[in-house]
């Protein structure tokens, strides 16, 4: 059975997880996978950001930030 994907948005930090899904308008899909954001990418959610926006995930050894509208359409599976 697949664990319940998550949108990352509500995974705390310092979590690590996988990219499983990207629910963004397709013409928004390109650039965040420019990005590296594919699903079966591992990613760690490093913080929020005072306000809670933006959110600050490392990717492909590098750390990127993300509007949280945007952060809450990539879902996630977590790693155990």
């Amino acid at each position: 059975m697949q664990a319940p994907l998550t949108p990352l948005t509500e995974v705390s930090a310092g979590v690590s997880c996988t990219i499983a899904q990207i629910d963004v308008p397709l013409e928004n899909r390109p650039r965040l996978m420019e990005l590296g954001l594919v699903p079966g990418t591992k990613v760690e959610l490093v913080r929020f950001a005072p306000l809670g926006d933006p959110v600050e995930i490392r990717v492909r050894g590098y750390h990127l930030s993300l509007r949280k509208h945007e952060a809450a359409h990539v879902l996630v599976s977590l790693d155990s």
